[in-house]
């Protein structure tokens, strides 16, 4: 794949074309997460697959980084450019009439608890998944500009100073995190789940591994560094 890249970059429109068809997962990837805002899923591909080109002009060949890790943050970026840059989100019919239910849901809960429901809750009673429930109840929710002022005690400030980037999409940190660990070694990687997915202490992982805790130490002290300059 590296040496795809490496002759997109310089021109060559069959390997630029081979490039994008390998990687046409991760579109298809991250158009599906924003599916629902108005945006037919066609257009959606087409906005991604500009993220996916544009990765793949700019990505480094030469960090010893998966493309992948590169490329999903650079699509989804260039999807939530599209949806900033064309005002706000559109809600679809269907959307709306579950925060409708979800709506009607909340306040008769409301009623027969004497208390503010919970999210899953509210999907009980309506019957649907909770992620739907979490979807429409967002979508319902007015939107506010990033621009606009508020005042504060001392000084009036944008919406934006308070919350940042938005840079912490969780199945955006899986997929990296998951394309970092995979360039670890196999041992490596062992420890890595046993230490940090299955909670185990080093004592409990050497013996699970059949080495010694000072070697769980070592290895698992290497792999962290090699995973921040993977992820930084």
């Amino acid at each position: 794949m590296t040496e795809i890249i490496k002759a997109a970059q310089n021109g060559d429109a069959a390997a630029m074309n081979k490039a994008v068809q390998d990687n046409m997962g991760l579109v298809h990837m991250a158009a599906r997460r924003f599916v629902g805002r108005g945006t037919d899923y066609d257009d959606l591909a087409q906005i991604a697959s500009m993220g996916l080109v544009k990765a793949i002009k700019h990505f480094d060949t030469e960090k010893g980084l998966a493309f992948s890790t590169y490329a999903v943050p650079a699509i989804v970026g260039e999807l939530k450019r599209y949806f900033r840059d064309t005002g706000s989100v559109k809600v679809s019919r269907k959307l709306k009439e579950t925060a409708a239910k979800c709506g009607y849901a909340k306040n008769e809960l409301e009623k027969k608890l004497l208390r503010e429901p919970t999210v899953s809750e509210i999907a009980q009673y309506c019957d649907i998944k909770f992620e739907d429930a979490v979807e429409a109840i967002n979508a319902a929710m007015p939107v506010m500009s990033l621009d606009e002022k508020y005042e504060t005690k001392d000084d009036s400030v944008n919406l934006s100073d308070f919350i940042g980037v938005d840079n912490t999409e969780a199945l955006l940190e899986r997929i990296t995190l998951t394309e970092a660990i995979n360039s670890l070694s196999a041992r490596e990687k062992k420890v890595i789940l046993q230490r940090y997915f299955r909670c185990k202490t080093q004592c409990q992982t050497a013996e699970k591994l059949g080495i010694s805790q000072v070697q769980v130490s070592r290895i698992e002290r290497g792999a962290i560094e090699k995973l921040k300059l993977l992820l930084k």
